[in-house]
């Protein structure tokens, strides 16, 4: 087999459907975000981030800065090795108690990833429960998908936020098997909230257990940045958290907070916890500092649910097809791989606006589009300039407007 031409006949299928994926080379400057450096082929320039996950602009924050720095002077870089051997630093023992206590939990568990945490969970939970049928939302993250996947545990899929689907889908299994119901709080590309009182009342009505990924969540919504279950007054209903470190929180990492008896299964079970080297201390120490700042700060939310709104009311004035969100995700679609890809660029090189491309598989075919996220570092000025550019490439492109 001519392996090198294997490779490059399927990235050729990429490039052909307009599903290939470039990366924007880019460097962020602390305490000038949104604002960053796109490092051109030809040339460098300088570009307004409107597609981060770093939703509150944490990353750059000086008290969470200065934490990651005083930790890597006093411990170095790397944590040396796995949490089970040398790896288990002071920094991530008090992250794993802050994690617990926002989410009212026992205990929590970090991991290196958000995908770390839902693979190494899921997997180990749905292979490890006895005869264990797995529930999942139609529109699950690709590493929920993935860890389900990897349990080999019976798995039904239910139709996207419909506890009535779920419903009957669990009357056709034995009600004395075990049972998991997975389903997310926030979805990243459409921007829509789950049901999560209803879910969890179908989830307890078969005897489920719940386990819910707040990673689009947690830090913007609900008392302390806790996530929407929190927001909800449902919390103490979802059998297990999971939630990431690298969005609102600005840093890196996953975790779980459930029970202690949970978390110390997973712990003691999870392959991808036991083998993997534990997140480096200064990372940890970030995160600390990152959470405790969030927590007591609900001015911070406040002004990125503002910023939402002004964006989404000018945008709507504007005539563009921003999907209905009641998140801060505003979704604008396109519909066309490589038109999406057009727009992008022409954003980037005339407008200094990076905005990525979303194609399958991250969404469906036909769905393709922007994906934007404003956050409280944006200004009045950034919000006009996006809409300005935007409606000014729409034309252009004779693209299709709101009714």
């Amino acid at each position: 087999m001519d392996y090198r031409q294997y490779f490059s006949d399927e990235l050729q299928k990429l490039h052909n459907e307009g599903r290939y994926r470039t990366f924007a080379d880019l460097e962020r400057r602390a305490g000038r975000y949104p604002e960053a450096t796109h490092h051109g082929v030809s040339s460098d320039q300088r570009v307004t981030v409107w597609c981060s996950n770093d939703y509150l602009g944490m990353g750059q924050n000086q008290e969470v800065v200065s934490a990651a720095h005083r930790i890597l002077r006093d411990t170095g870089v790397g944590a040396g090795g796995t949490r089970n051997i040398s790896g288990t630093n002071h920094n991530h023992v008090r992250l794993e108690s802050e994690l617990a206590d926002l989410h009212d939990k026992q205990a929590a568990l970090l991991f290196t990833s958000g995908y770390v945490a839902n693979m190494t969970a899921l997997s180990t939970l749905a292979s490890r429960l006895p005869d264990c049928v797995v529930f999942s939302d139609e529109q699950n993250h690709a590493s929920m998908i993935e860890g389900i996947r990897h349990s080999r545990a019976e798995k039904h899929i239910f139709r996207h936020n419909d506890p009535n689907d779920l419903h009957r889908k669990m009357s056709r299994v034995a009600p004395d098997r075990a049972k998991l119901v997975v389903f997310e709080s926030v979805y990243s590309m459409d921007g829509d909230f789950a049901p999560i009182r209803k879910i969890c009342d179908v989830a307890k009505h078969h005897h489920a257990l719940t386990y819910l990924d707040e990673v689009h969540a947690v830090g913007l919504y609900g008392p302390q940045g806790a996530g929407v279950a929190a927001r909800d007054g449902v919390m103490h209903r979802v059998d297990v958290i999971q939630g990431t470190l690298a969005k609102a929180f600005g840093t890196l990492g996953g975790y779980i907070s459930a029970s202690a008896e949970l978390v110390d299964f997973v712990r003691s079970n999870g392959s991808g916890f036991i083998f993997t080297t534990s997140l480096p201390p200064c990372i940890s120490a970030a995160a600390y500092a990152s959470i405790r700042i969030v927590r007591d700060n609900d001015a911070l939310r406040e002004l990125q649910q503002e910023r939402v709104q002004k964006l989404k009311h000018l945008m709507a004035a504007a005539g563009l097809p921003l999907m209905q969100s009641e998140s801060h995700i505003l979704p604008l679609m396109v519909g066309d791989p490589v038109r999406c890809r057009e727009i992008s660029e022409t954003l980037m090189t005339e407008y200094s606006i990076y905005l990525q491309p979303i194609n399958y598989p991250t969404v469906p075919c036909g769905t393709e589009r922007l994906r934007i996220t404003p956050s409280p570092v944006h200004s009045d000025e950034d919000i006009d300039h996006l809409v300005d550019a935007l409606v000014a490439v729409w034309a252009r492109y004779s693209l299709r407007r709101a009714a």
